[in-house]
């Protein structure tokens, strides 16, 4: 089994930063994807940004999220800059059943954390 614990989200102001990581244990997973996914209150889960052998995000984050995973701490990370209020969700990290394939549909992934609650204010 893997265990994934997200870790990090606060409420914070439009235009500010904050960074989320997400801690795995239990069985390896640093030969699969992984990625970040969010849902906000009433909608459904979307994906947000995911890295294997590239990296992948959402058009609503290009350009103001960043990706990165650090294979030595298990620790995959989340920085998100210029923050907004549509931001505000609850923030998922989750593992991929494949290598290379970064799927936006999170039905395609195999284990999630239980989630880490960004509040953006204006």
């Amino acid at each position: 089994q893997v265990q994934l614990v997200e870790f990090g989200g606060r409420l914070v102001q439009s235009g500010e930063s904050l960074k989320l990581s997400c801690v795995s244990s239990g069985r390896p997973v640093n030969s699969r994807a992984m990625a970040w996914f969010r849902q906000a209150s009433g909608k459904e889960r979307e994906f947000v940004a995911g890295f294997s052998w590239e990296t992948k995000y959402a058009e609503s984050v290009k350009g103001r999220f960043a990706i990165t995973r650090d294979y030595v701490k298990s620790t995959l990370y989340l920085q998100m800059d210029s923050l907004r209020p549509e931001d505000t969700a609850l923030y998922y990290c989750a593992v991929g059943r494949s290598a290379t394939d970064i799927p936006s549909d999170p039905a395609r992934y195999e284990y999630w954390g239980q989630g880490t609650q960004v509040t953006v204010s204006s």
